[in-house]
């Protein structure tokens, strides 16, 4: 049996390729300290469960040293509370990130020896927990907005002899001290918090993540108070900013509506059906352009498609491939703003997102096409 350093070490040498600054602190990391159980999918479960794993005794850190996310929270039932039998059936609420996008997070954040740096989302403490062996702990506060992840990441960091400043706190108002140089999020938000843009100093730096989408950014913060930057080449996704226990119920009400009943308008579909799941720059422009709708679908056996839109206000759209028919109903038309999205896309030469430019306001939060002709409020 390996020691655990190796797998760290293992590890390192696998993600820090392009960020070797970030070798030794990721080699020197014990995350099975910080993950001891978690979550994983139950397969072919209905409804969709999870179950508690552990890891296997005969390959110990296999799983926990993988670079892969470890969903350590679902709904309201921590993996350290959860009892072997448990089936929780909610939504993931915290998890440890895969530590190959911590790392490349963290080499865009730049942070020098005497930078003071804001880790918003504790999580297990991974990330704060690189950042207290590369800075020193006393340059790292690390946030988070439920009790126990900091309590137990408090006294998980400090077994291994890293000691950042935790804090309970809710990301999206006021921040514990002020005068950061870098801030990093493992939290989605939209927009950026002005409480995040007032604490960066001049010359600061953000990198987050955009809520319902896949578009990592960066900006840097100039003497105007403007925070200026891009949509960076890697994608990725966190869970969105909370105040409560769990995250609101999925809309299951407005598919049951919408799962097979004709809407009030109905029309041909126009071209192809959309994946929205493989097609990910399109899913991202729609949510920005139309936030927080709820996307499903399905395949039949013979290969036909559905999709669905569904939307807390009851509008809902559905689009079938077999019969090429979109039915909508409610007080918008979901379908006809995806439509609208798509075409203006097309038009646009189906430009990489991660050509946009992101600026930051005190009282504006835009991204724009490279080209300068398309702008969309975060």
């Amino acid at each position: 049996m390996t020691d655990w350093t190796d797998a760290a070490r293992k590890l390192a040498e696998e993600i820090t390729a392009a960020a070797p600054e970030w070798h030794d602190s990721v080699s020197s990391t014990p995350r099975h300290q910080l993950v001891p159980r978690w979550w994983e999918p139950i397969p072919d479960s209905y409804p969709f469960a999870w179950g508690l794993r552990t890891p296997q005794p005969d390959q110990p850190w296999a799983e926990t040293y993988a670079d892969e996310t470890l969903v350590t929270r679902v709904g309201s039932l921590h993996a350290d509370r959860a009892d072997l039998s448990d089936r929780p059936t909610g939504l993931p609420t915290s998890s440890s990130t895969l530590p190959g996008l911590i790392v490349r997070m963290l080499h865009l954040l730049n942070p020098g020896k005497q930078d003071r740096v804001l880790d918003v989302g504790t999580g297990s403490g991974y990330s704060a927990a690189l950042l207290a062996h590369r800075l020193g702990g006393q340059q790292v506060t690390s946030i988070d907005v439920d009790p126990y992840l900091v309590d137990a990441a408090r006294e998980r960091l400090a077994a291994f002899g890293r000691q950042p400043h935790l804090e309970v706190a809710d990301a999206t108002r006021s921040l514990p001290d002020a005068d950061y140089d870098r801030i990093i999020a493992t939290v989605s938000v939209r927009p950026i918090p002005p409480a995040w843009l007032e604490a960066l100093r001049p010359g600061g730096m953000i990198v987050t993540t955009i809520i319902g989408t896949s578009l990592l950014i960066s900006a840097q913060k100039h003497a105007d108070g403007v925070a200026r930057g891009r949509v960076q080449p890697e994608s990725a996704t966190f869970m969105r900013t909370r105040r409560e226990t769990d995250y609101p119920a999925r809309l299951d009400n407005v598919y049951d509506a919408a799962r097979d009943q004709p809407g009030t308008e109905t029309r041909q579909l126009t071209g192809t059906l959309p994946d929205l799941w493989e097609d990910w720059e399109l899913r991202c422009l729609y949510e920005l352009d139309t936030p927080d709708v709820e996307n499903r679908s399905a395949t039949r056996d013979d290969g036909s498609q559905l999709l669905w839109l569904l939307a807390t206000d009851g509008s809902w759209a559905r689009a079938d491939s077999e019969t090429m028919t979109v039915h909508q109903s409610g007080p918008r038309r979901l379908w006809d703003d995806l439509e609208r999205v798509q075409a203006r896309w097309t038009a646009a030469g189906h430009f990489p997102l991660h050509g946009m430019t992101v600026e930051l306001g005190a009282d504006r939060h835009t991204l724009t096409s490279p080209d300068g002709t398309w702008t969309l409020e975060l």
